[in-house]
């Protein structure tokens, strides 16, 4: 596993490389990063290939009957990957950018083996300055599962996730080493596929907040 140490509070986009370019060519290729986000550390892979895809379920040791969530640059991209009728396009610009998760009916497009063969799809912007123009260095969206073992806490140490990867085989290609991250959950989870939205998880964004954000 490839590590590239920067700080995500400082001028890392002045460097003589260029980290945007170099992880977006990792994903490219179709291999598979670990990278901050707004909450914990995430581990992408192109969201539309399978073959990297399957290779995520093998990284993270995930059960193929859980899903796993994908960030999009914006509301078109989200389009492009699910169906998003006028209320939920209001709904997801009051909610996006941000620490939300929202369970959306998926388009063709996306496969299933992503979505554990469930008819929705979880997508989310991230409030974050490095995922967006990560985002906009790439025409396909990408994974934003956490960068753990399944079933084991959410790392936002970077020393943790070098201590669970760099021994682990199969392991992440490259990670975006930005120190340790804001303590933060994973995001809230807002469903969208019923007539009102429902929070099925609690994360950063508390019930409270989310619905007077959706007022």
């Amino acid at each position: 596993m490839k590590i590239i140490k920067f700080n995500l509070a400082g001028n890392w986009q002045d460097l003589d490389y260029n980290i945007i370019e170099i992880a977006a060519g990792v994903i490219q290729r179709g291999g598979s990063i670990v990278y901050p986000t707004d909450t914990v550390y995430g581990l992408g892979v192109n969201a539309l290939r399978e073959d990297s895809i399957e290779h995520l379920f093998k990284i993270k040791k995930r059960p193929e009957t859980k899903p796993v969530p994908i960030i999009v640059r914006d509301i078109e991209m989200a389009k492009r990957l699910a169906y998003i009728n006028k209320k939920q396009e209001k709904i997801l610009e009051s909610v996006w950018p941000g620490q939300v998760t929202a369970i959306l009916e998926k388009r063709g497009i996306v496969s299933d083996i992503l979505t554990a063969g469930k008819r929705t799809v979880g997508l989310r912007i991230a409030d974050c300055e490095f995922t967006k123009l990560l985002m906009e260095s790439l025409e396909e969206p990408i994974t934003a599962t956490s960068a753990n073992f399944s079933g084991e806490p959410s790392l936002i140490r970077s020393v943790d996730v070098i201590k669970i990867f760099n021994k682990a085989h199969p392991h992440p290609d490259l990670f975006l080493d930005a120190g340790d991250l804001p303590e933060s959950p994973a995001s809230t989870v807002l469903d969208l596929t019923s007539q009102s939205p429902k929070i099925t998880r609690v994360g950063p964004i508390s019930k409270k907040d989310l619905m007077e954000m959706l007022k």
